[in-house]
């Protein structure tokens, strides 16, 4: 909720600019700077594991045991499908030129240069270690590299050079580790470069270092699979680079990249998320792009299609100003496993234009039918979780705790299941600009205090905030104008950092106040709920890092009066506004 006198503001600010020829001009006034951001609502803080988890890398904690079942885009890309029997051994540290079953092995100064030509089933077995070299792979038909314990650095191109344009299988040699980079020297895509589909197996290790651009880098998609356990890290550009596709069916995936608005994982087409655990971390700020015409911030996950996670980890920190957790074009799916998200930079501006600290955006629709997604921003106008489209939730934990809006929808939203909770710092802890319905599960909202609302749907636009079920707990009212189907009811009081318990029914969801918030306490049930103050716990399942135990028992404290409770907590304003939609 925006207070009125800046609402007004806006409105004269639409007035003058008039000239403007935006599409959208409430995105027009906000990505022209005046952004009606701030603590002017307060600033409300939360406790438990949301607050201070952190994200690192992690090589050597076994990835998760539970996946859903592996994606190939084809049924050539699982490495069972296939036989290399045609074994070509390469020792880096004294390559030597050969013709060997049908394969053409040249050297140059240490660079080696392997063709395979129509020859099947060929398996290139890297070995050894050069400062100064590189392993080149031409031919007309699909191919394995088996990389056992090989080191190889290029100062002037790509260490892994795989020209071929069949498909590239990768595999790591168990017990193995084997390191690839690139120098400065280049102008090679990427320290391990693919031509053609790049296809991880194996149980080694693999540390790739881009210094010129990216580190590993396929003109088409890359699946990585169970047991890979691979590090990248690239100072110049994108840690892993793909143009029509990246698969995660499973292994353990560490990326670091430093470079201004550089990607973590970076696609044009879809990213899937199937199984084991992938760690991102950016540490560059923000930039502006004079081709594009925009600024741009890092993101430890981006793509231009849609991301969709089944199974399995994700853990993205993005520290740079600017910087998000999950940007994503088109739309971003979530039917299980986990995804944790940290981002604490500020808002970049460059050249009349912003890129917002984000931790999960997408330009479509946002889908939430199981799992787990947990996520805090810290600096300047950093939203949790941000859709252009229409933002559904049906089942699964959501968490956000953010310094702006916690979930943010520009169209409608609906909760029909799951755990959601929604804590904005500085503003709504839900808000749409659309209608929003919740029909179900268990939704705990909190604002940062008046003129926000916990929970807010864009009532100027001609909409309204639906409450038709659900158990609902909102720590600074609803908007005006709801539409309260399910009876709505506010406490006389609320203290701070305390243990509160709602019961409904039979079931009784405790939950502790944040240190500050809105003044109303709003609560909502199936029937008509009972409250209870300063309540000790035992049982039950801890939701939101700590925040809140459901199916719980609850004992000792206060009764709370509740009273009949009609809507109403401030004047709303154009929801989702701070930091605009970049």
């Amino acid at each position: 909720m925006k207070n009125f006198l800046i609402y007004l503001l806006f409105a004269a600010c639409i007035a003058v600019v008039t000239c403007c020829t935006a599409e959208d001009p409430i995105e027009e006034y906000y990505n022209n700077g005046w952004s009606t951001s701030g603590t002017s609502g307060g600033n409300s803080a939360t406790v438990g594991e949301l607050a201070t988890f952190d994200i690192a890398t992690d090589l050597t904690t076994a990835e998760p045991s539970t996946t859903a079942d592996a994606y190939y885009p084809d049924e050539e890309d699982a490495l069972e499908n296939n036989e290399f029997a045609t074994e070509v051994r390469i020792d880096m540290a004294n390559p030597v030129a050969k013709t060997e079953n049908g394969v053409e092995v040249t050297v140059s100064s240490g660079h080696v240069t392997a063709d395979h030509g129509e020859t099947k089933g060929v398996c290139y077995v890297v070995e050894g270690s050069t400062a100064n070299g590189s392993f080149t792979v031409l031919g007309e038909k699909k191919y394995a590299v088996k990389l056992n314990g090989t080191s190889i650095a290029n100062p002037d191109s790509a260490a892994l050079n795989l020209l071929s344009g069949k498909r590239a299988y990768i595999l790591l040699a168990d017990g193995t580790t084997n390191s690839l980079a690139d120098g400065t020297g280049g102008s090679q895509k990427g320290a391990l470069y693919c031509k053609g589909k790049l296809l991880f197996n194996g149980s080694g290790r693999l540390i790739v270092t881009g210094n010129t651009n990216n580190g590993i880098h396929s003109a088409d998609y890359i699946v990585f699979n169970r047991g890979n356990n691979i590090y990248v890290k690239s100072t110049a550009n994108h840690g892993i680079k793909a143009n029509d596709g990246i698969y995660v069916n499973g292994g353990v995936l560490n990326v670091e990249v430093s470079a201004e608005a550089a990607k973590g994982i970076n696609c044009e087409s879809h990213i899937i998320v199937n199984g084991g655990r992938t760690t991102v971390l950016t540490t560059g700020n923000g930039t502006y792009d004079s081709d594009d015409r925009e600024a741009k911030g890092a993101a430890g996950i981006k793509t231009d299609s849609t991301f969709t996670i089944n199974g399995g980890e994700v853990w993205l920190k993005s520290t740079g100003s600017g910087g998000k957790g999950i940007n994503c074009d088109q739309q971003a799916n979530f039917n299980g496993g986990s995804v944790y998200v940290v981002t604490t930079g500020t808002q970049y501006r460059s050249n009349n234009d912003t890129s917002s600290p984000k931790g999960v955006k997408a330009d479509g629709n946002i889908n939430i039918a199981a799992g787990r997604i947990w996520v805090r921003t810290s600096g300047t106008n950093g939203e949790g979780i941000e859709t252009k489209g229409v933002l559904t939730i049906t089942g699964g934990e959501v968490a956000s705790y953010a310094y702006d809006d916690a979930i943010n929808s520009k169209g409608n939203m609906t909760i029909s299941g799951g755990y959601v909770y929604a804590h904005g710092q500085h503003n709504d802890g839900l808000d749409s600009n659309g209608n929003c319905y919740i029909t179900g599960g268990t939704v705990y909202a909190i604002c940062s205090g008046s003129p926000e609302v916990a929970i807010d749907a864009n009532t100027e636009g001609g909409y309204r905030l639906y409450v038709q079920g659900g158990t609902i707990v909102a720590v600074g009212g609803l908007e005006s104008g709801s539409s309260l189907s399910q009876s709505c009811y506010q406490a006389s009081s609320w203290t701070p950092n305390t243990w509160y318990g709602l019961t409904v029914g039979n079931s009784t969801l405790a939950f502790q106040t944040p240190s500050g918030g809105g003044s109303g306490l709003v609560v909502s049930g199936a029937s008509q709920p009972v409250l209870q103050s300063g309540v000790s716990t035992s049982g039950g399942t801890s939701c939101f890092g700590g925040i809140a135990i459901s199916g719980v028992t609850v004992s000792g404290g206060s009764s709370v009066s509740l009273s009949s409770y009609t809507g109403g907590g401030g004047m709303g304003g154009p929801g989702g506004g701070p930091g605009g939609w970049r």
